[in-house]
């Protein structure tokens, strides 16, 4: 059993509450009533139920204290065992733009969406790689993360469900995806760091170019694994009409296949035009005969919060002290 909190910088907020006694002991508090001499309250002030009602103002404090604890998450971690995990650590990023709505590929004889075909493949792929930490970036005008790198896979599929187009502002930044998933390998002790970057377009925004992103992998040493999806030439792709009827028009297909290939030379990767799932799944092998790397991972195989058991006496303390501040054991001056 370890006890370990979410949010341990919170912690750090403790440190102001002797800060906020100090304070409050050296205004003192406002007179509950005024006499012309002191003698008489200071007389009453020397019983036990007035001295026990001088803490009362440390209750409040008290209580802010266990609250802190709370919001800090403290969790108990039991049944932890170490592992081997032997892997890579892969960035998939993931184009989202418009155009990935487009109906050029056939899955059981209909018609199927670029991004959904993607996903389908990218989803096999996660489950082939139960050894690699993961992570998962979707991009268009900017990129946004979905996961960090992890080995647990099953909260990068729940991401990869919520990947899909128009979910942030369109358009096609390729090098700024490369930046982010760069800056998350950055620091990766994995002796083989990769970026999977999928999209059907041109870098037509973000501040980064897609060849400046490469230099700055190839000197991370990050092979960039690029994949052109959609067919050559026009495309179906669906509209919607005033009345909300969806037509299907043919759009031209604008894959930089150029830039694309440089990436990949340029970091020691590969470029793929993927027409089809198995173009993708041709991606994947390659990146299997990458060289592995071995790390020690402790597993916990259940996860207990104490949130409560730190919000409730907090919530005890503070009754106690209302409670004594509405009694006979009310503080006087």
């Amino acid at each position: 059993m370890n006890i370990t909190f979410q949010h341990p910088e919170l912690l750090f907020l403790l440190l102001l509450l002797p800060v906020v006694a100090f304070l409050l002991g050296r205004r003192g508090r406002v007179a509950a009533v005024e006499y012309s001499s002191a003698n008489v309250a200071r007389e009453v002030a020397r019983t036990t139920r007035s001295r026990v009602g001088r803490w009362a103002m440390l209750f409040p404090l008290l209580g802010a204290a266990f609250f802190i604890v709370g919001l800090a998450r403290p969790q108990v971690l039991q049944g932890s065992s170490e592992v081997q995990a032997s892997g890579i650590d892969i960035m998939l990023c993931l184009d989202v733009s418009g155009s990935m709505q487009s109906l050029d590929y056939v899955v059981d004889g209909q018609p199927t969406s670029r991004v959904a075909t993607v996903k389908a493949a990218v989803s096999k792929f996660i489950d082939a790689r139960q050894d690699d930490r993961l992570g998962l970036i979707e991009f268009s005008a900017e990129p946004y993360l979905i996961s960090p790198l992890t080995l647990d896979h099953d909260w990068v599929h729940q991401g990869l469900e919520r990947v899909d187009t128009g979910t942030i502002p369109d358009g096609t930044a390729i090098g700024s995806a490369i930046a982010m998933g760069v800056n998350r390998l950055r620091e990766s002790p994995a002796k083989s760091k990769v970026i999977v970057l999928l999209t059907d377009g041109c870098n037509n925004m973000g501040k980064i170019s897609p060849i400046m992103a490469a230099q700055a992998a190839k000197a991370l040493g990050v092979r960039v694994y690029t994949i052109g999806a959609g067919v050559k030439g026009d495309a179906p792709f669906p509209v919607k009409d005033q009345f909300g009827n969806t037509h299907i028009q043919m759009v031209p297909s604008d894959v930089d296949e150029d830039t694309l290939q440089k990436i990949a030379d340029m970091t020691g990767g590969k470029f793929f035009r993927a027409t089809d799932t198995e173009k993708l799944q041709e991606t994947y092998a390659e990146i299997d005969r990458l060289e592995k790397t071995t790390r020690t991972v402790k597993h916990y195989e259940h996860v207990s919060e104490l949130f409560a058991w730190a919000v409730l006496p907090g919530l005890f303390v503070l009754g106690t002290g209302f409670w004594l501040e509405q009694t006979r054991y009310r503080r006087l001056p």
